[in-house]
This record gives C-alpha cells, sequence and structure tokens, in this order.
C-alpha cells in the first residue's frame, strides 16, 4: 500500500516525519532482532551445547561463573546447521544479506537506494542463524542493513524523492546500530561518516538524532537503558597517555591485518567454489567447518587454549566483558586476535551472516588488553591495574574506529557503550594515530572517498551547468600531464602515487597511448601477491576516453556510469594521440568555479584565487 506525504509540507517538516517513522521502525525492528539473537544463543548455546555463555552487561560475580560446554563435540553439528541454513536462504531468496550488511547499505545508498523488501526479514533470520549457532559475527551490520531496508519500504510507501529516500536509508543505518547498542549519538554520527573514507553526510546527521534518539527510548524501555558493558574501578593520568599513542600503532596494525585477512579469505572461498563449480550454498558450510574443527582442535590442547577458541564464537561480547574484568590470562589475550580475526574471516568470508563491528571490538579489546597487561608487569607504578580496563576500551575504539574510517562515530559509541566519558582523552590520542596509519584502507569496501564519487550526489550537477562547460576547459593539458611507459616498474608508479598523490595515470609508448594504471591496478597487484616485471602486466588496455569538444554532463556520465576516476582526453581523428587528461576533481572544480560566476552575475563578486 502507498501514501504519500502532503504536498504542503516543507522540506524540514518531511524529514522530521521520516526520522519519526524510521526511528520507530528501527527501535521495534532491533527489538526483535535482539531478541530473536538471546533466544537463539539460549536454545543452541545453552540447550544444546550446554554452554554457559557469558554475557556483556553482566557483574563480576555473574559472569565468573561461566563455564565451558559439557558437550563440546555438539559444536561442529551445531554450526554446519546454522550455516546450511543460512546458505540456502542466502543464495535462493537474497544474495545481498551475504556477509556483512553495514556494506551492501552503504552500496545501495551510493546506488539506486533501494533495498529490497524481503532483505530486513532476511537478514534478521541469516543473522540469527548464524551468531547463535557460533558463527563469528556481530550484530550491528545486520541492524544497520535491517534498518536501512525498512528505510527503503517507508521511502516506498509514502513516494520520497531520490534525495529523501537516501535520507530514509541513511538514517536506518545509525538508527539501527545506535539502537541495538544503545548508543544514540554514535549511531547518528555513523550515519554520517560511514558512508565515505574521507567526507561527511551533512543531510543525514540531524534525522538521524532524532531516529536514534526515538529508536533507543523504544528499544530502552524493554531492554533497559544501562550501557551494554559495566566497568570496574578505572584510572588514567597523562603520562601513560605515550602508552595508548602506542596501543594506537598496535592497533593500527591489527587493523590492516583484519581487512586483509578478512577480504582474502572471501576471495579464496570464491575462487575454490567457482574453480569446482560447488552449489554457492555450501559455501558458509565450509568456513563452519573449518571454524568448528580450529575451536574442536583448541580444546583439546589445554584448558586455556579451549578458552582461546570459545572466545572465536559468535560475538565476542560476553569476552569483552571478561576483559574489562582481567578475567582472562595473558597467553589467551595475545593469540585471541588473530585467532578472532581468522574466525570471522571464516565465518563471513565464506558468505555467513552477520557484522564486523563486534568482532573489531573483540580484536582491539585484546590488543589493548594484552598491551595493558605487560605495561603493568613492567611498569606497575606507572600502570596499575586500575588502567588495563582504560587500555581495553581504547583498543576497542582505535582498532575498529580506524578500519571503518568513522573514529568520531566509533568514539562516541564505545564511550556511550561503557557508559565513561573519562576514557575520551586517551581514546582521541589512539584512534588519530591508528586512523592516520591506516589511511583509507576500509573494511566496507562500497565507501567511496567524497560525494563527488558518489552516485547519491549526481543529481546535485546541474545539468544545464555541465553541458554549458566542454572538457576542453576543465582537462589538465599534455604537456601537464604525467604518463608512464608500459616498461615502466610497478615501482615507479607506487613512488609516483605517493609523491605526487595522483591516483592514475595515462601509459604512452612511442607517442600513442595505449592505456591507463591506476591505484586499482596496483592494489589489485598487490592482492593477488604477484611480482610483475613491468606495468604492462597489470595496466588497463584501450581505456574509456573522452573528448576535448565534449561535455562535462558526457564525461560525467561515463565517470560515474563506471566508476572511474580518470579518463584520458583524445581528439576524435587521432583516437591514439593523448591531448588532455580529466579526473573527477577536475570536473568538480570547473563546476564549482562555473557555478559560482553564474551566481556573481546576479551580484558584484570576486572570483576566489587559484591555488597554485
Amino acid at each position: 500500500m502507498k501514501y504519500s506525504l502532503p504536498s504542503g509540507l516543507t522540506p524540514t517538516k518531511r524529514t522530521i516525519i521520516i526520522a519519526i517513522v524510521v526511528g520507530v521502525i528501527a527501535g521495534f525492528g532491533s527489538l526483535i532482532f535482539y531478541e530473536g539473537l538471546k533466544w537463539g544463543i539460549a536454545f543452541f548455546m545453552g540447550y544444546i551445547l550446554q554452554y554457559v555463555y557469558p554475557q556483556e552487561g553482566q557483574s563480576a560475580a555473574v559472569i565468573s561463573q561461566w563455564s565451558d560446554p559439557h558437550s563440546l563435540f555438539l559444536l561442529i553439528p551445531i554450526l554446519l546447521f546454522g550455516s546450511l541454513l543460512t546458505g540456502i536462504l542466502i543464495t535462493r531468496f537474497a544474495p545481498e544479506t551475504e556477509g556483512h550488511g553495514t556494506d551492501a547499505a552503504i552500496k545501495a545508498f551510493h546506488g539506486t537506494g533501494r533495498i529490497r523488501k524481503r532483505v530486513p526479514i532476511l537478514k534478521a533470520v541469516t543473522a540469527i542463524l548464524t551468531i547463535s549457532t557460533g558463527g563469528s559475527a556481530g550484530r550491528e551490520g545486520p541492524s544497520a542493513q535491517i534498518s536501512a531496508g525498512f528505510g527503503s519500504v517507508v521511502a516506498d510507501m509514502l513516494g520520497l524523492s531520490p534525495k529523501e529516500r537516501r535520507i530514509a536509508l541513511t538514517t536506518g543505518i545509525g538508527a539501527g546500530i545506535g539502537t541495538i547498542f544503545k548508543a544514540p549519538l554514535g549511531g547518528a554520527v555513523l550515519a554520517a561518516e560511514v558512508l565515505y573514507t574521507r567526507d561527511f553526510e551533512s543531510d543525514a546527521i540531524i534525522p538521524a538524532f532524532l531516529a536514534s534518539v526515538i529508536g533507543y527510548a523504544i528499544f530502552g524501555f524493554f531492554e533497559g537503558y544501562a550501557p551494554i558493558f559495566s566497568l570496574g574501578p578505572i584510572s588514567w593520568t597523562v603520562v601513560q597517555i605515550p602508552f595508548f599513542l602506542l596501543l594506537g600503532i598496535l592497533c593500527a596494525a591489527f587493523g590492516l591485518l583484519y581487512i586483509f585477512v578478512f577480504y582474502s579469505s572471501r576471495d579464496w572461498f570464491a575462487a575454490q567454489f567457482k574453480r569446482y563449480n560447488l552449489p554457492p550454498y555450501l559455501k558458509p558450510v565450509s568456513g563452519a567447518l573449518i571454524l568448528g574443527i580450529l575451536v574442536t582442535a583448541l580444546a583439546l590442547i589445554s584448558p586455556e587454549a579451549e578458552t582461546l577458541g570459545l572466545s572465536a564464537l559468535g560475538s565476542g561480547y560476553g569476552f569483552d566483558q571478561l576483559m574489562l574484568y582481567s578475567l582472562l590470562p595473558l597467553a589467551v589475550l595475545l593469540l585471541m586476535p588473530f585467532v578472532k580475526i581468522l574466525a570471522t574471516s571464516l565465518t563471513l568470508g565464506s558468505g555467513g551472516s552477520g557484522g564486523v563491528f563486534g568482532p573489531g571490538l573483540t580484536i582491539g579489546a585484546s590488543v589493548g588488553a594484552a598491551l595493558g597487561i605487560i605495561l603493568h608487569l613492567f611498569f606497575p607504578v606507572y600502570v596499575p591495574l586500575e588502567t588495563i580496563p582504560v587500555f581495553i576500551v581504547v583498543g576497542m575504539i582505535s582498532l575498529f574506529g580506524a578500519v571503518a574510517n568513522a573514529p568520531i562515530a566509533v568514539l562516541i559509541m564505545v564511550v556511550e557503550m561503557v557508559g565513561s566519558i573519562t576514557i575520551l582523552i586517551p581514546a582521541m590520542a589512539a584512534v588519530a594515530v591508528s586512523h592516520l596509519l591506516t589511511g583509507e584502507k576500509t573494511i566496507f569496501h562500497d565507501q567511496v572517498p567524497t560525494k563527488a564519487q558518489s552516485g547519491a550526489h549526481r543529481g546535485e550537477y546541474d545539468r544545464e551547468t555541465l553541458e554549458g562547460i566542454f572538457v576542453r576547459d576543465a582537462m589538465t593539458p599534455r604537456e601537464a600531464v604525467i604518463t608512464l611507459s608500459p616498461s615502466d616498474e610497478p615501482e615507479k608508479v607506487i613512488d609516483l602515487m605517493a609523491k605526487t598523490g595522483h591516483t592514475g595515470f595515462p601509459i604512452v609508448e612511442d607517442g600513442h597511448l595505449v592505456g591507463i594504471i591506476t591505484n586499482r591496478d596496483v592494489s589489485a597487484i598487490r592482492a593477488a601477491e604477484k611480482t610483475c616485471p613491468t606495468i604492462r602486466e597489470i595496466m588497463t588496455f584501450k581505456p574509456f576516453v573522452i573528448h576535448p569538444d565534449d561535455t562535462l554532463e558526457d564525461a560525467l556520465a561515463i565517470i560515474v556510469g563506471h566508476d572511474f576516476d580518470h579518463l584520458p582526453v583524445v581528439r576524435k581523428e587521432t583516437p591514439d594521440m593523448l591531448v588532455g587528461f580529466l579526473t573527477r576533481s577536475d570536473v568538480l572544480r570547473t563546476y564549482v568555479q562555473a557555478d559560482y560566476l553564474a551566481e556573481c552575475k546576479k551580484e558584484e563578486c570576486v572570483l576566489p584565487a587559484k591555488t597554485p
């Protein structure tokens, strides 16, 4: 059934209505999903596996009573059951529910702005199956995709414009995550920050505030408003700041490892199933089987190794709580980041359904806990026991804030999740370092750098203005273009990218344009771990080109339509002779200047001087 908002409503009133509706849906949707997870875990982990599961928020006295499963031999059948059902549902009904849902929601925002109506329900069911049967995954991704999906449904029902549709979708992302983690402020900021690696969706921030508060109020009414995690006595001092900076460096290293192993695992499973033509619904089963064997094998080594194996199961929040109470041994903490990275990569890389946020927090928490204990052993005066929980929380923030390219949102979210603003300063220091070191490496591959690269903002360019500007007026002329030869070594490209900041170069041989090489080509060869003597092996031959007399409207259609960042410019009569080079930034800069000049016709103004 379709309803339309009254045509007389102002844009502000329409946005408020959208935020209220999405907030209500996010609140009840997150509540139902959360209850489903609780019942699923109680049944599979508690009733069948007889595992007294550690849970976040429990007191030290209660959580210390957690115990290993009485029937660990049932773990592999439980994992296989959950992954098989998940695989069947995903491949049969909604392939987009595979993996971590946040990326799928981000992709929808930058793409059509639509999520199929079946996706929210199927994402909830498949995520519950994956997590409650032991798969290593978090609940934030499913919450984001579920609420974003309902936001898309609301947009269909209310007949919203494309811009309003995307506001509903991204507001759903923030409200869903902020609600299920009882972190409304962090969730709202995440809605605006998580879409880009270097930009911010400002239009979403205010409606996300409203939707997150409404969702949080509804969820908290049934589940309580206490923070997710409980903290004991904590303290830190300014003289410990260098130690937190060191933690930021370590979190950057483990964050990069997390990204690398996660996507390498996904590519490996996809390649093997394609190579042997295996049924795709069995892909999650293969990852679950390996995970089950890993955990079972660890359990046979020693009690500490069994604890390590159990930490690989589920979201990991219970083990985060154990760390906050200093109830895990150092030997377990030292290995936990590696095991959790591997377990998450096996679960989600093979096609399971769940989020990467929860496991990311556990990885960062264990890095922080291990560092905190080691520093306490060597410098007990400077790092007392009360500081170790601070290292744990800061580790959560600095690792996932960096890999998600959302340092501000994750900083706020985790502070809300532990209910203590006192850790804000050391967390700021650590996440700043980790974010700078990881650069634009991201666990969310569907993020784009800026709004200029987003299909969501394609319509914001005035078509008439673009059609009035020629490529020759925006391009970098041939004499100023850095070109490369097919015989150049890949190292030369990498050095040029580092020195100039450019991410693509045309390839010229004997005066003729033969191809192009971009950072994507270089990244692909790095990921494949191949050795190439020259760039001929990795360059793109016969690239898309544009002509000097074409308009920026023509150029932008190619750039956005094919997700390019660069276009060689050639003349129609000599299509292999380079006369210039056009980038997204060139289009944006020239468009802004033309738009400014158009406004200047109405009043006297001065065009800003060109930056040399």
